[in-house]
């Protein structure tokens, strides 16, 4: 068959028209979908979780403060918790920890007090993740004081799943010993008491964690 054979230059035509169409149709579609605003279709786990991760150094801050000034209370010294949390990399050695002349617990080396100060924080930063996120999921529309109740409940729960869950047979694994569960240098309701403030303060940076999703500022009629 001849290359100048009109039937053939004829679908070659048309072919040609055929891909300037495809691409046409490409172009318009591409900006059509770029015009579309993003719309959140289910739960946004992901973005709750990240803002739980900041939300929760700030709930972990205020349980650590109520600690401190609550701690004598119980008979304790204000920094007792951060003592007894470092009984879990440094195992006894934390509890020695005293000043020798007066046997008063005294925090001296002010690396270990950080190192102690960070590890609870950095706990709480993990704790604030399902937190925010359970909070998120299952109290969007739940007014104020059912979501101090739903979290206050959520603190207890945690508290009982890693101390008597997971630390009362882990901390004896790797440290040789059982020093934060045992109650003997942290009463059950003081820890439980943390991991309540801990959650109804979450509860009031919740909102600061919300997703609102963003809208394109319509034009006025006059500019249509």
């Amino acid at each position: 068959m001849s290359l100048t054979d009109p039937e053939l230059e004829s679908k070659q035509l048309e072919l040609l028209a055929m891909r300037q169409k495809a691409n046409e149709l490409e172009a318009e579609i591409l900006e059509e979908s770029a015009a579309i605003p993003w719309r959140l279709t289910g739960f946004y786990t992901m973005y709750y979780a990240t803002n739980g991760f900041l939300l929760g150094l700030i709930a972990a801050s205020v349980s650590l403060v109520f600690n401190v000034i609550g701690a004598p209370i119980a008979g304790k010294e204000p920094l007792e918790l951060i003592r007894v949390y470092l009984t879990f990399p440094l195992g006894e050695r934390a509890l020695a920890l005293t000043n020798s002349a007066t046997q008063v617990y005294a925090l001296d080396n002010g690396v270990i007090l950080a190192c102690g100060v960070c590890l609870y924080l950095g706990t709480g930063m993990f704790l604030g993740v399902p937190f925010h996120v359970l909070l998120a999921r299952f109290t969007p529309r739940a007014t104020t004081m059912q979501r101090v109740l739903f979290a206050a409940t959520l603190g207890i729960f945690a508290w009982l799943f890693l101390f008597y869950g997971v630390l009362v047979w882990l901390q004896p694994i790797v440290c040789g010993g059982n020093w934060i569960t045992s109650g003997e240098y942290l009463p059950w309701w003081v820890a439980a008491a943390t991991h309540v403030v801990f959650g109804v303060t979450m509860v009031f940076v919740f909102p600061f964690g919300q997703f609102v999703p963003y809208r394109t500022p319509s034009k006025p009629a006059s500019e249509e």
